[in-house]
């Protein structure tokens, strides 16, 4: 497997990962959720819960950025080698005209 192709499968991976944490977070602002008695939310150590998921979504995030600008370096580029091969196939190459197209034949000149 090419180092570009790790690369890809690596930031699908994280990206994947980074929308599910996001999914599951809390809103902070309220929003919705704090008009249907959302406020029982605060029992039992979500606060724990909160700083784990934010510090995890920033760690993704950061990944993921750093993935992409790596994979930057990493995608294949055609090489000076690939230049003669492309002029050798485009010599091949027929350039047709098109042919207009035969008009029809009216009674005048049927006599």
């Amino acid at each position: 497997m090419t180092t570009y192709t790790l690369l890809l499968v690596l930031i699908l991976i994280v990206a994947i990962a980074l929308i599910l944490i996001v999914m599951v977070q809390n809103p902070k602002g309220g929003g919705l959720s704090s008009s249907f008695g959302a406020g029982a939310q605060n029992i039992g150590g979500v606060q724990n819960t909160n700083s784990f998921l934010d510090k995890s979504t920033w760690t993704l995030a950061i990944s993921m950025f750093a993935l992409i600008l790596i994979s930057n370096f990493a995608i294949p580029r055609g090489t000076s080698a690939d230049a003669p091969q492309l002029d050798s196939a485009l010599e091949n190459v027929e350039v047709t005209t098109p042919t207009p197209p035969a008009t029809p034949a009216t009674k005048d000149s049927v006599q």
